[in-house]
């Protein structure tokens, strides 16, 4: 029972090896200042004994076993002294199921036989990372499942679960939904929801008895997504607290919840959610959750920061500069015209934009939203002369030029309708009710697929288009393949990961922007073909400081588009001043989205100063570690981006309320290196400086603290409008 526990796994280690297949015992895996530790047993799946902070080497496992052990009890129903990751009914786990299932009625509680454990170190297999594959067989229900736990060098974890059918009758999938356990300490919830235009809206509240479900119907994560389920310590915030947080790397229909039982286990859980008769594997067939991704952290800073790292080491993610691009859509909407475009691609061109994209309204019949899309051929009536005269100016502009698809939804007002009515979604009913006069290219059907890419693609190639903003306005309803009915959801959304990925390998270079109707689709398997993600279709910049803060807890700066609107917000209705709007699109994928034929020479003037700064200062933004303070004063919020070496950060200090403290008090510099000192001072596109009526001393003329310091006392804020902001840049001083 006294099996050596390898934390950590040496770098020349086997690349794999069995692990306590005869016997119960406790394996540490430890990788970028995490440990986990599973229990394991020849007739378990694993289970989450510890996911948090790094232990220290050579923990005998019998000891921990025995730390663990439960009293005695009535029942090891009552005790369920372990718990896997993925719980089973016949376990005595009267939760719920990990895995549901059935082979006409029978079969629907699986039970093991044998377990074996592989661990898989760093090989080519699993450059990286540490990988535990543990393999069930159930020999009187005839399954086998799989369930694989990875722990990433940036101390993320990983878990999915794979079921296969090995007997010669049918096996139908209900449910496949893992379950990362954390501690009794943590005992309050967050996670966001929201609407169109509207997302990303936290939400608290305590880690009680029973189940706190987010499910998402729609085919896609969704505007009410709640991007991080988190759960953490008594107040846990951005910097302080300690905080267990999972998201479920799906891009189609999903379920995440938080589920404690009167036993005390509290399990972060999630899977697809699967339709009747979605997933019915034949024999040898076999089907596999999606990623549940597990991040833990002193605060969500932290948390954060092992996914934003995560994403960062992939091979795909962009490495050049970010271009700062303009968008057509709240400039035009679907007037089109060459002379305004062209004049619009100009002034852009003057402020230093670097790619421009133009949305929708360029294709087939559509002149408005009714009518048109499934139709990806230039329209002859908007465009007489083709795309080709703007195309070219845009590029002797020295811009890159991007285009506007929605190549998963189709008008029933379409050349594609009327001749291929067999691909649109429908069960017996129909093709559904319509969302935005919108319904679905089933793109399950081979010839659909075909007809798409090679649409898109003929495009891409005609053009050289660089840039892909891929929308998908309308959620799935009634996803039947047509002429069955068979729900489709789920080969629809791998269908769409697919024909990313077929875009892509046809055109090397080729970016694309995940949208649906802006935030509806912010995921991390959506991450794995996406170079950036619209964050909302709201630009407003007081409500993008909640959007991009919430979004950002799973993508860096570098992947969320960030506009700068006209002076009345197209959402909202609200008027904000240049600069406010600007410092708020600052800090992340920076872009216009504004007729410029209406800003006055003074607001183009701004603008392009804005744009510069940008420039001069993302490589910081998009490389560094994003921070935030938690002020005292909750009408201000500052938001933070430090350089990985510590040599430099950038701050932005906002007021978004009227404030009952005034002045609004002391702002905390986090992030900084404790014994550095750092010469702090504002800054501005265009170097001025605030009046001394507004701004205390250091903000006129600098300030020299050691991080600690500005860390722990902090600043003084100047006085601020409500919707005003300010810059704060701290150097390193060299000695």
């Amino acid at each position: 029972m006294t099996v050596q526990v390898p934390s950590p796994i040496q770098p020349d280690a086997e690349a794999s090896s069995s692990v306590a297949n005869d016997r119960e015992t406790v394996l540490a895996l430890s990788r970028g200042g995490t440990t986990v530790l599973l229990r394991l047993g020849p007739g378990t799946l694993p289970g989450v004994v510890h996911w948090g902070p790094e232990l220290p080497d050579g923990v005998d496992p019998a000891q921990l076993l025995r730390a663990l052990d439960y009293p005695v009890t009535d029942s090891v129903i009552t005790t369920q002294e372990h718990v896997s990751v993925l719980p089973l009914h016949s376990s005595g786990w009267l939760g719920r199921p990990g895995i549901l299932g059935h082979r006409q009625g029978r079969d629907w509680s699986p039970r093991f036989d044998v377990v074996q454990h592989h661990l898989m170190t760093d090989d080519t297999s699993s450059p990286g990372r540490l990988r535990l594959e543990s393999e069930a067989i159930d020999t009187t229900s005839h399954l086998v499942v799989h369930t694989d736990i990875e722990l990433l060098d940036t101390g993320l974890l990983r878990v999915r679960a794979r079921v296969r059918n090995t007997a010669l009758e049918p096996f139908e999938v209900t449910q496949l939904e893992p379950a990362l356990a954390v501690p009794s300490s943590a005992v309050e919830l967050l996670d966001f929801t929201g609407r169109h235009s509207n997302e990303r809206h936290p939400q608290r509240r305590s880690f009680d008895i029973g189940a706190w479900v987010r499910e998402g119907w729609g085919g896609r994560s969704g505007h009410d997504a709640p991007t991080l389920l988190v759960a953490g310590t008594t107040d846990f915030g951005y910097r302080r607290g300690r905080v267990w947080a999972m998201h479920l790397a799906c891009p189609g229909n999903q379920v995440s919840y938080a589920e404690r039982t009167t036993t005390d286990w509290r399990l972060l859980r999630g899977g697809e959610r699967l339709l009747p008769g979605e997933i019915i594997l034949e024999s040898g067939e076999s089907y596999t959750s999606p990623w549940l991704v597990g991040t833990w952290g002193d605060g969500l800073d932290e948390a954060s920061s092992r996914i934003h790292a995560t994403l960062r080491a992939r091979p795909s993610h962009p490495t050049r500069p970010r271009p700062v691009l303009l968008n057509t859509w709240e400039a035009t909407y679907f007037d089109h015209h060459l002379d305004h475009l062209l004049d619009l691609a100009e002034r852009a061109a003057t402020l230093g934009v670097e790619r421009f994209v133009l949305d929708d309204g360029w294709f087939g019949r559509r002149r408005d939203d009714t009518k048109g899309l499934g139709d990806w051929v230039v329209s002859g009536d908007a465009w007489p002369t083709g795309l080709r005269p703007l195309v070219e100016r845009v590029r002797e502009l020295g811009m890159e030029f991007g285009l506007w698809f929605e190549p998963e939804m189709v008008s029933l007002d379409s050349e594609l309708a009327e001749q291929h009515p067999e691909w649109l979604f429908q069960t017996p009913h129909g093709p559904g009710i319509p969302s935005r006069y919108q319904h679905v290219l089933d793109l399950g059907h081979p010839a659909a697929y075909a007809h798409v890419l090679e649409q898109i693609s003929a495009l891409v190639s005609e053009h050289e288009i660089a840039y892909l903003k891929w929308d998908h306005n309308r959620p799935l309803i009634d996803a039947g393949h047509w002429p069955t009915g068979r729900p489709g959801a789920h080969v629809q959304s791998l269908a769409v990961i697919r024909l990313m990925r077929d875009l892509k390998g046809r055109h090397p270079g080729l970016e694309i922007e995940s949208c649906a109707g802006g935030g509806g689709r912010i995921d991390l398997a959506m991450a794995e073909v996406a170079d950036r993600f619209w964050v909302s279709d709201c630009i407003d910049a007081h409500e993008r400081h909640r959007l991009n803060t919430a979004t950002g807890l799973i993508a860096p700066p570098e992947l969320l588009g960030m506009h700068v609107g006209s002076g009345a917000d197209h959402s909202t209705g609200r008027r904000l001043d240049l600069d406010f709007r600007a410092g708020a699109a600052f800090w992340g994928h920076m872009g216009i989205e504004w007729d410029l034929s209406s800003a006055d020479p003074d607001e183009l003037a701004r603008l392009g100063a804005w744009v510069d700064l940008h420039k001069r200062h993302r490589h910081l933004l998009h490389h560094g570690v994003v921070v935030h303070s938690e002020t005292p004063n909750t009408a201000l919020q500052l938001d933070g981006v430090v350089a990985q070496d510590g040599s430099e950060a950038l701050y932005k200090l906002s007021l978004l309320e009227h404030s009952l403290v005034w002045p609004a008090g002391r702002c905390t510099l986090p992030g900084l290196r404790p014994d550095t000192p750092y010469r702090v001072t504002l800054l501005s596109p265009t170097g001025e400086t605030l009046p001394s009526t507004v701004a205390p001393d250091w903000a006129r003329h600098g300030v020299t603290l050691p991080g600690a310091v500005l860390d722990s006392v902090g600043l003084q804020a100047p006085f601020l409008r409500v919707d005003t902001l300010v810059l704060i840049h701290a150097e390193a001083v060299t000695v």
